[in-house]
């Protein structure tokens, strides 16, 4: 028998992209940057309680760096928000036939996109953001 130089299971490589499977990727990697994110939430709580300096903090999400790393934390919290709800739809045993799994998907994005823009142009409206 001869031995044929191939991969032992099937691997991205292979595999044509879909929605499902970025969904599930983006799912994981927003999880990952909601916890470093959770970490500023509590310096920010920590410099509010008064037990570290406030003015390091403002100066860091006052600027560009701080400001696109708050713009991201807001968009994986409503992404992870939106996708967790759509779980929790799929934990109740609906929306799971395939053409309302991609349907879902693309709804997901559509709603944090919007939810996302609509937060941040809040926020600037509002002045928040001086």
């Amino acid at each position: 028998m001869a031995n044929i130089q191939r991969p032992l299971s099937p691997h991205l490589q292979i595999y044509r992209w879909q929605i499902t499977m970025v969904m599930s990727i983006l799912n994981r990697a927003t999880g990952i940057a909601l916890v470093v994110g959770a970490a500023w939430v509590v310096w920010w709580l920590l410099a509010a309680a008064g037990f570290v300096p406030y003015a390091p903090l403002a100066a860091f999400s006052g600027s560009i760096v701080g400001l696109v790393a708050l713009f991201g934390f807001t968009l994986c919290l409503t992404y992870h928000l939106f996708n967790g709800l759509r779980h929790l739809a799929w934990d109740a045993g609906i929306w799971m036939d395939i053409p309302q799994v991609y349907a879902t998907g693309w709804i997901t994005w559509a709603l944090t996109v919007a939810t996302t823009a609509g937060i941040w142009i809040a926020v600037w409206m509002t002045g928040g953001l001086a």
